[in-house]
């Protein structure tokens, strides 16, 4: 990575005000002395601006977040395998020889964040919702030979409805990963529509939502004893990874 030009990183999304990448990475950038890096939030109400974005030419690495991690791969040059195998990118890498590659680094943040919590003594994993985030959940699950079933508001040939979920389904299943924005900051009082009297000190729940810090879905698993954990963790790993994909083009 040069250092004798300003290099410009980002995030593209919609409404990500909030986001967390942009003061991470300006508080990284100050840490490591890297006054030659800037990082930006892109907020594009539109697919069309997010291609526009990509295919600007003064961008050297961009993140994308919800909604838009599975509609990029039309302009991109490639994608690597594990994005291709996942069906969604949150990563893009623009190369010396010009190219825009889309990785996929929330695999390896929610991975390693998810086992720095929780011991894997589980065969069943309920996966809520069924965006872009969820798809490399069920990869890393998948990838351990556990076995997932998402979860969301309307059936379909992958997913059961949150009624569908009955006391023996929820025994079953003693991981569950909320990736839908249910209980993000301001609206704090929102929660999966699950039944939470049916968990245990068995069952573990994770939550990709970092604000806030304990979230309604994971204060009432704790009423009931499941362990706990947020995305926090997650973005950073994520993040770091990212980054490291960046410096090495």
């Amino acid at each position: 990575m040069e250092n004798d030009k300003k290099l410009k990183f980002g995030l593209l999304g919609k409404e990500i005000d909030y986001s967390f990448s942009r003061g991470y990475f300006a508080e990284k950038f100050k840490r490591e002395n890297l006054p030659h890096c800037q990082y930006d939030n892109y907020d594009c109400a539109e697919v069309e601006e997010v291609h526009q974005t990509i295919l600007r030419n003064d961008i050297n690495g961009l993140n994308v977040t919800i909604p838009y991690k599975e509609v990029v791969a039309p302009v991109l040059d490639e994608l690597s395998p594990v994005a291709a195998e996942i069906g969604a990118v949150n990563t893009i890498v623009y190369t010396k020889t010009g190219k825009r590659i889309g990785h996929n680094t929330d695999a390896y943040g929610f991975e390693k964040s998810l086992f720095e919590h929780w011991n894997g003594e589980a065969e069943k994993a309920l996966i809520l919702g069924t965006g872009g985030a969820s798809k490399a959940v069920e990869y890393v699950l998948k990838q351990r030979g556990i076995q997932t079933q998402f979860v969301s508001r309307k059936a379909s040939e992958k997913s059961i409805r949150y009624e569908d979920l009955s006391p023996a389904r929820m025994a079953e299943h003693q991981l569950i990963v909320n990736c839908t924005p249910l209980g993000t900051f301001p609206d704090v009082d929102a929660a999966p529509a699950i039944d939470y009297s049916a968990l245990t000190p068995n069952h573990f729940l994770f939550d990709l939502i970092y604000n806030p810090e304990e979230t309604r879905f994971l204060q009432l698993g704790k009423a009931q004893g499941a362990g706990t954990a947020n995305g926090q963790n997650m973005l950073v790993h994520q993040a770091e990874a990212s980054w490291a994909l960046w410096t090495a083009s």
